[in-house]
């Protein structure tokens, strides 16, 4: 009994694990598909963007995370990505 509750909570697991993955896939596919449409009808970046470069140059990684939490409303994670990406 105890083997068939492990094997289900198993295959449960696997699956769920299997679904966030195509998630976070159809989700890099989607933002790529945006950043090509952002090129092509030239949107402009987000006036903070210049704000964080100067912080970045000035070696000021994490006042540029934190910035960049504060105004875009970001995770830390994402705030960090964000960073990195600039």
């Amino acid at each position: 009994m105890e083997y068939l509750i492990l094997g289900i909570l198993f295959v449960i697991i696997f699956m769920l694990y299997d679904k966030l993955t195509k998630l976070e896939m159809r989700f890099k596919r989607m933002k790529a598909a945006l950043d090509q449409i952002a090129l092509q009808v030239e949107v402009p970046e987000h006036p903070i963007n210049d704000e964080l470069r100067i912080l970045l140059k000035e070696g000021k990684d994490v006042q540029a995370v934190k910035k960049a939490r504060e105004v875009l409303g970001l995770s830390l994670l994402e705030a960090k990505q964000y960073v990195d990406a600039l």
